[in-house]
């Protein structure tokens, strides 16, 4: 048994390693910060040259995207056990998008019947939507889906008299803004791959894990994508929000056999940007202010219910998760396609810049466990001060640290670093979602660094098990929330408007119809089925779907004033 008197030095002998690995920690931290840094002033340098020394334009005006002659636009969105969300999703765009000239196409699994009678449900609603099953049962990957959705999109072609100009990916649980397809139109064909940036639907105060998402996605769309497109002309995709041109889709298909999305990775959004890149052709990073309306309670949800109107870029916006466990699986699936199946398959292709931003997007393989490294010797550290000012524990070896030397001096620039990062996220996330976020912004970055921690654990452990075994990375599916009627800011649309929108009928038959009913006195959806221009179940339906939307939008009661 050992003797109480080595007790004092084998805990001087941890100290003594405990400040050997305080340090290599903080000189790890250092260098990702300098890398951050650089990022930040090459944002803010080049905010302040082009408010300065750039030639000003007009800016981009709604009138000028919409006073453009609308080109036939495709929508895919793959779904895979979207059953829940993918009906409200397609409700939302029909009737959101200022836009006519466009079909939807929905790739579903012969596997998954609870999805695919859902689509089908909204297919007899919605003319302009086709049903593109996937002839194998899912899971597979996203990719794989989305072939096989291009591929029908590429038949669609050959039976139209205008081929699509565009194709738009999006996922099952995105809100997109009125004027999204008019913007691809007025940029289409000139430029071959459009991204737009995505943030997250506002959360409560209290929903931390959701609250990391509407963080670190304000910084990233605001700053580091804006970054990226200026160091090396390439700008990934954000897998939603991506408006494709025909010919960047015709050549990736030549290309690769019809298999434009690697089905190799898990983040084929990525993957393809990257090789539009190497390809060529034009990108940008899509940044057109537009209104934005939402409804939101002040004063962390104590105030009063106040429907604003802000001027923001224009955006994609959803829910993303609110769970730990279900965050730290949906990122440790883009932590596995970025940084090790993009390492493997993209390698340190391209020019140093773009070499720069491959180190970037892959040193949260090793900083995420730094961080989580950091605050268990911060705790230590802690628990010895607390215990030498108690006079329980003053036996220390000589320490190789001068706190007044070197180290200090690395520690107090990483203090200014880390509080530099603090107030520029707490800045860019008061932009879009006001003062109370912003403020707890840095709580929820130390709730963020263990979800990316967590994440990359995961991703190395599921990458060292598919070297080992072979076993095929599946598409770990991530259930979504949509937002409800009541929570979108929705405005009643005419019987003859909805109709339309639903492509059910045609600007002349509605023309038609109403010149009939000054004549005869009759209900619009009466005489539209008396002309066979649709059937009474649709009729009914879109009577229905009026008095939800109504009911959803009116406000709520006043309370009667208490007596006296």
């Amino acid at each position: 048994m050992m003797s109480s008197h080595y007790w004092p030095y084998l805990v001087a002998d941890y100290y003594h390693w405990l400040e050997i690995a305080g340090v290599v920690v903080a000189v790890i931290i250092f260098l990702s910060s300098v890398d951050d840094l650089f990022v930040d002033a090459w944002f803010w340098i080049r905010k302040v040259y082009r408010s300065f020394f750039m030639k000003r334009y007009a800016p981009l005006t709604s009138k000028a995207i919409r006073d453009v002659p609308e080109q036939p636009l495709a929508i895919m969105v793959p779904a895979w056990l979207e059953y829940d969300v993918i009906a409200l999703m397609l409700e939302s765009m029909v009737n959101t998008l200022e836009y006519k000239n466009y079909m939807i196409f929905v790739g579903t699994y012969q596997n998954d019947e609870r999805t695919r009678n859902e689509v089908e449900r909204m297919r007899r609603r919605y003319r302009q939507l086709i049903r593109v099953e996937v002839p194998h049962d899912g899971p597979t990957c996203k990719a794989d889906c989305l072939n096989w959705l291009v591929q029908a999109i590429f038949l669609q072609n050959q039976h139209q008299p205008v081929p699509f100009a565009g194709v738009v990916l999006h996922d099952s649980e995105d809100v997109l803004h009125p004027l999204e397809l008019k913007y691809y139109n007025y940029l289409l064909p000139r430029v071959d791959f459009i991204q737009l940036p995505v943030a997250s639907l506002e959360r409560h105060w209290y929903e931390l894990v959701a609250g990391t998402y509407m963080d670190e996605f304000a910084e990233w769309h605001t700053k580091d994508l804006v970054v990226r497109e200026s160091m090396s002309r390439m700008v990934p995709s954000a897998g939603v929000g991506t408006c494709f041109s025909r010919k960047a889709l015709a050549h990736l298909s030549v290309e690769t056999n019809n298999q434009p999305f690697n089905t190799d990775t898990l983040t084929e959004d990525y993957d393809i940007g990257a090789r539009l890149s190497r390809m060529g052709m034009k990108q940008i990073f899509g940044r057109f202010l537009v209104e934005h309306t939402s409804r939101r309670k002040s004063w962390f949800g104590l105030g009063p219910e106040k429907e604003e109107t802000k001027e923001l870029p224009l955006d994609i916006r959803e829910y993303f998760p609110n769970t730990f466990k279900t965050a730290y699986r949906q990122k440790a699936r883009w932590t596995l396609g970025i940084g090790l199946q993009g390492w493997t398959q993209v390698g340190w292709k391209g020019s140093l810049a773009t070499k720069y931003l491959l180190f970037r997007d892959r040193k949260g393989l090793v900083t995420s466990f730094v961080a989580i490294g950091g605050y268990v010797l911060l705790l230590n550290f802690l628990a010895f001060w607390f215990a030498d000012k108690m006079g329980w524990w003053q036996t220390y070896f000589p320490s190789l640290f001068s706190p007044r030397g070197w180290v200090g001096t690395l520690i107090l620039l990483n203090g200014i670093a880390l509080l530099l990062r603090t107030l520029q996220r707490a800045l860019f996330v008061h932009r879009l979602y006001g003062w109370e976020h912003a403020l707890i912004s840095a709580p929820r970055m130390v709730i963020g660094n263990f979800i990316n921690a967590m994440a990359a654990a995961r991703a190395w452990k599921l990458y060292i098990v598919h070297l080992v075994t072979g076993k095929r990375l599946a598409w770990d599916k991530t259930m979504h929330d949509f937002p409800s009627a009541d929570q979108l800011v929705q405005q009643r649309q005419s019987l003859g408007q909805l109709l339309v929108s639903w492509k059910v009928i045609t600007e002349e038959q509605l023309a038609n119809a109403l010149n009939r009913q000054r004549l005869v006195g009759l209900r619009l959806g009466e005489i539209l089925v008396q002309q066979d221009c649709l059937d009474e179940n649709t009729l009914q339906e879109a009577i229905s779907y009026q008095a939800y939307v109504e009911e959803a939008s009116r406000p709520a009661p006043l309370m009667p004033e208490p007596t006296r």
